[in-house]
């Protein structure tokens, strides 16, 4: 065992640097206001919030929440949409040492009452005009308290709570579980602030840099969309759902604004460059400097069309746990990238280690992957999460205490599920672990049939699901296109790639594959639709 040991700590991808983890947010920018007290630091449609409005915004809100019993480490859900008032419900909360937790407006009433009981929140700030109706009356069902959030009005922004904040408990994103139930991974300060830290170095972000802020406040990238542009000094552009739903009105929201780095999953930037492909003309998005890929797999075909539509500017493939302060790789693809089967997720951002581990038999013992041998992926360092708001029972499943690094700032190694491989100082993502399948007495991995189905050209979105069980089990392709083919012609495209097992015998073309409410491919709407008695060509 401790050769083991030593092994996974030799084989180990590491980036350690020393960063102040322990200030809060709130310090940086009351900062940013007393130097340039003017500079814009929110834009939300028409309105434009200077550092000043925001941090006497905050002040107002922070009072309300103080006044309303909210405490140093008390669990605070916010109700309401993508707005000025979500980064000053964030910052109030942090000034009082509280915890956010951001509900979907959406959300049926049954999974509102869900989330606010295992949270036991303290109550429910509410900013949403009074839309949000399921949300509402869950909270009442569950006795929780309504704050709706002090409009107008402006307070004074004496300095935040004084000492180290790094073990604070920041922030919690319920997401989804295997059983039905949702899980509420919880982050602290440290692990949070280290990964704005990794965006803001990363990218070279400062103070004339504009970050869309585009994701639903449930998806954990909306936190760093949401405050690395605040961290910085630089601004914060709201971009509403109603941008979101046409590539076109996307496209006009990010000019508009000047917006220098959006973040998106692959589906979203596939519509976004097959626009500008239809468009023609000068250049698009003259402004932007960074494109981000995150939430699914970016497949080598869909980058390289980013690249030739947008040469300007730069695509990084990002990935991470929501339980590990969202993202722990940053990669900048480049052309020689284009040609590998997969993209690499690149090396750690900072303070972060990734080990790749091989389990042998049944007794729970683990052995480090070599170099360019499959494992599955672990992660340390400061942004593991503090495990699932009081469920210990789900958390001892994935967090373990970290028996690599006696120095780590949280002691906690986290088991994502996830199949990678490390080659060449970075690490390639291989699919879920619970995305291998038998078929016919096969074992293979549906992210490789996906892979190798998203190269031919007139293939847009494709996912390859599972339908029936044991000896009826079968493999479906649900694909859309960009021009028209026929499904044998897909079908000779992977059997030259692929063995004949692994090609599907049954398909189905959509026009546009479901999606969840953060923009993923919906495989649970896939598997509903190609179940027992439903058809496919």
């Amino acid at each position: 065992m401790p050769g083991a040991v030593e092994r996974a700590r030799k084989l180990a991808l590491r980036h350690t640097r020393a960063l102040d983890t322990g200030t809060a947010l709130l310090d940086h920018v009351i900062g940013h206001g007393e130097r340039g007290p003017d500079r814009p630091a929110v834009v939300d449609g028409e309105r434009t919030v200077s550092y000043r409005e925001l941090l006497g915004l905050v002040a107002v809100t922070r009072d309300a929440l103080n006044a309303a019993g909210v405490r140093a480490g008390d669990t605070v859900a916010a109700l309401g949409g993508r707005s000025v008032h979500t980064p000053v419900v964030f910052l109030a909360l942090e000034a009082l040492g509280a915890s956010y937790l951001p509900l979907d407006q959406n959300w049926p009433e049954v999974r509102v009452r869900d989330v606010l009981a295992r949270s036991r929140a303290r109550l429910l700030v509410d900013y949403s005009d009074g839309t949000a109706h399921a949300a509402r009356a869950a909270a009442v069902a569950e006795k929780t308290t309504i704050l709706p959030l002090p409009q107008g009005g402006a307070g004074a922004m004496p300095p935040t709570r004084a000492g180290d904040r790094s073990h604070e408990v920041r922030y919690t994103i319920f997401t989804s579980g295997t059983t039905g139930r949702p899980k509420g991974a919880t982050v602290e300060h440290q692990g949070m602030i280290n990964h704005l830290w990794a965006k803001a170095t990363d990218l070279a972000l400062g103070p004339d840099d504009a970050v869309a802020f585009t994701a639903p406040l449930v998806f954990d990238i909306s936190i760093w969309q949401m405050l690395c542009p605040l961290l910085v000094g630089g601004r914060l552009v709201v971009v509403g759902d109603d941008a979101m739903r046409l590539p076109r009105w996307l496209i006009g929201a990010l000019d508009t604004a000047a917006v220098t780095v959006v973040e998106l999953v692959p589906t979203v930037i596939g519509w976004l460059v097959d626009h500008l492909d239809r468009a023609g003309g000068d250049k698009g998005l003259p402004e932007l400097r960074w494109l981000l890929s995150t939430g699914e797999e970016l497949y080598p075909a869909l980058a390289e069309r980013a690249l030739r539509t947008l040469p300007h500017v730069s695509v990084v493939n990002a990935y991470g746990p929501t339980e590990c302060s969202d993202d722990v790789t940053h990669h900048v693809v480049t052309d020689a990238d284009l040609t590998d089967a997969r993209l690499p997720v690149g090396a750690p951002i900072v303070n972060t280690a990734l080990y790749v581990l091989v389990e042998e038999g049944e007794g729970g013992r683990w052995r480090a992957a070599e170099p360019g041998e499959s494992g599955e992926l672990f992660v340390g360092g400061t942004g593991v999460g503090l495990g699932y708001l009081n469920d210990p029972d789900t958390t001892d499943r994935v967090f373990f205490r970290d028996p690599f690094d006696a120095g780590s700032p949280t002691g906690r190694l986290y088991r994502t599920g996830d199949l990678a491989r490390a080659d060449g100082g970075v690490v390639y993502y291989l699919g879920r672990g619970d995305r291998q399948v038998k078929v016919a007495g096969v074992r293979m991995e549906l992210g490789e049939i996906e892979v190798v189905l998203s190269r031919h050209p007139a293939v847009d979105q494709c996912a390859v699901v599972v339908a029936g069980e044991g000896e009826r089990a079968e493999l479906v392709a649900h694909y859309s296109t960009r021009t028209p083919v026929g499904t044998t012609v897909l079908q000779e495209a992977l059997s030259t790639q692929l063995p004949a097992a692994m090609v599907p015998r049954r398909w189905r073309e959509w026009e546009a594959l479901p999606l969840t409410h953060n923009g993923k491919i919906d495989h649970r709407s896939l598997h509903a639709a190609t179940g027992p008695g439903k058809q496919a060509s």
